[in-house]
């Protein structure tokens, strides 16, 4: 068993980077991620959101890993819970794989929160646990793939920020049509 974790800090508030980590697939930094299927939303009695997807992945494992493994299977698939709570301002996602489990399993846990001591920004935390199962060089196995998850984190960050680039450029865009066609834009307030 490997645990992974790191912290990314981005330089948005917690409401403008959960509406864009929930909308990061698909993304040009990593089009591993093939397909995305919301398999349920709702709202508790609390007000948070619940979402459950599925995600289908070309999992990218290194050719000696699927070698040692004893699989040419590539398309593995992910499931994912999340909870958005508004009124604590935090977001926490887990997920894991379904797809390989009798060989790996791989459970990752990410909270996004206004930074404790600049609530303009926003932390996120981001941890996992890996184990290898039933093969002699698990602890190195889970070592390539520790060092794969890194890479991967800093896709997903990359995807986060060119998703919060994405959002800001259609709200500029739908805001100039609105204002072309002498209406009152619809991001403005009051």
């Amino acid at each position: 068993m490997k645990i992974w974790s790191t912290e990314h800090i981005f330089s948005y508030p917690w409401e403008t980077v959960i509406k864009a980590a929930m909308r990061k697939y698909p993304n040009p930094m990593n089009p591993s991620v093939v397909g995305v299927d919301v398999l349920d939303r709702n709202l508790d009695t609390q007000g948070r959101l619940h979402s459950h997807r599925l995600l289908s992945t070309e999992w990218g494992l290194p050719a000696i890993v699927r070698a040692i493994l004893g699989t040419n299977r590539t398309l593995t698939y992910v499931k994912e819970h999340s909870i958005v709570d508004p009124e604590k301002k935090q977001m926490e996602l887990c997920s894991t794989n379904i797809t390989l489990t009798n060989l790996v399993s791989v459970d990752e846990r990410l909270i996004y929160r206004p930074h404790p001591e600049n609530p303009e920004v926003t932390v996120l935390t981001q941890e996992a646990i890996i184990t290898v199962k039933g093969v002699s060089l698990s602890s190195y196995l889970e070592g390539l793939m520790a060092l794969s998850m890194s890479a991967n984190a800093r896709k997903g960050c990359q995807a986060v920020e060119w998703a919060i680039r994405s959002l800001s450029s259609h709200i500029t865009a739908v805001t100039a049509r609105w204002t072309a066609r002498g209406c009152r834009s619809p991001t403005a307030t009051g």
